[in-house]
């Protein structure tokens, strides 16, 4: 075979590659390929996922008598939608977005039926009562702060609910929950800016009043 052949045969494949979209030995596009999705399974989910669930269903202010049924009926969907479940973002996302869109629905039903058909008397957040002590004036201090910040917490809207739990409570940071939420960036700091004068009013309403909610 002649050089100039040689040449041209050469030029042909290089062009082929660049139209194609491929480029180095074949064994350099395998190592380069992209891991194939594996899909986990429902107790891998639930036992990633479940105490963030927990809480945060709590901390937005779901009541005792609805908890167990919130969370569950948040796991039943997980568990029916699984196979819906594609990678495109982290399972903890994922698992989130079908936890909002239960909780508010809980929350408008709550606000159309009144906080006091909803909201059990004894909701306390777990950070709020951080370690049993045997002093009653204490626990009902406790508890009353508890109820406070859910009733605070309910005058928000959802997106400002959210942000405030996940940055106050949560100790997460904005990017985190930027991704989280699948919200831009600024959106998450002028939402937490919100949320954290508008919580700082109404407790400042609420102490005016002597600690009564409106």
């Amino acid at each position: 075979m002649s050089a100039s052949l040689t040449t041209r045969i050469a030029l042909a494949s290089q062009a082929d590659e660049l139209v194609s979209g491929r480029s180095g030995s074949p064994s350099e596009d395998r190592d380069s390929a992209p891991a194939p999705f594996t899909r986990p399974s429902f107790d891998q989910v639930y036992a990633a996922t479940f105490p963030f669930v927990w809480r945060t269903v709590r901390r937005l202010g779901v009541g005792d008598s609805a908890r167990d049924d919130v969370t569950q009926e948040v796991f039943v969907t997980v568990y029916r939608r699984l196979g819906q479940f594609e990678g495109r973002c982290s399972i903890k996302t994922w698992v989130f977005s079908i936890m909002m869109g239960i909780v508010r629905n809980y929350r408008r039903t709550r606000r159309r039926k009144g906080a006091a058909h909803a909201v059990s008397a004894s909701v306390v957040d777990p950070e709020v009562l951080v370690a049993f002590t045997p002093d009653p004036l204490e626990q009902a201090s406790r508890r009353q702060a508890g109820r406070i910040m859910h009733q605070i917490l309910d005058e928000l809207s959802d997106e400002k609910a959210v942000v405030f739990v996940l940055a106050d409570l949560e100790d997460m940071t904005v990017p985190e929950i930027s991704e989280l939420t699948n919200a831009n960036i600024n959106t998450v700091y002028s939402r937490l800016r919100a949320a954290r004068k508008e919580f700082n009013e109404a407790l400042a309403r609420m102490n005016e009043r002597g600690g009564k909610a409106p």
